[in-house]
């Protein structure tokens, strides 16, 4: 089985924490895990033998939370060709602003810029609708599991 690389970008902690329940979900379902702190893995490039899973809030204007923008502005700026990285992301947002879930999507945008495929539709949850984000998060991780086989 591939390893799955989670990084995850947080400004209250539920980012975090939803990280860290998919984090024991997949190591439950057999599969090897890196937790990874962004604000410690600046420079962290995901392999291509390997699956990445992005977790972040958005916060200000559709901003990056300030512990991932570095990898953020760090991968953009090497702009590594990864065509054959599979990735899924997970947004956390509110939908009464117009910037809803806007970390997320350009997080998305630029892996696609690189070149990376995307195994499942990024999931988009809103505080709105919902108090417990890891619910719906274990839910779309389902998907995620069957996606990669």
């Amino acid at each position: 089985m591939k390893t799955i690389n989670i990084l995850f970008g947080t400004v209250y902690g539920s980012a975090q924490f939803v990280a860290e329940t998919l984090t024991t979900e997949l190591q439950e379902q057999g599969y090897q895990t890196n937790l990874l702190n962004p604000e410690e893995n600046v420079d962290f490039v995901p392999s291509e033998d390997e699956l990445l899973l992005v977790i972040t809030s958005t916060t200000g204007q559709g901003d990056l939370p300030d512990n991932i923008l570095p990898w953020f502005e760090s991968m953009r700026s090497a702009a590594p060709y990864l065509p054959k990285l599979k990735y899924g992301l997970i947004g956390l947002g509110d939908s009464s602003y117009e910037t809803y879930c806007g970390a997320i999507k350009q997080v998305d945008a630029l892996l696609e810029e690189l070149g990376a495929n995307a195994i499942v539709p990024r999931l988009e949850v809103d505080a709105i609708e919902t108090m417990e984000p890891e619910v719906e998060a274990k839910a779309w991780v389902k998907g995620f599991i069957t996606a990669i086989g």
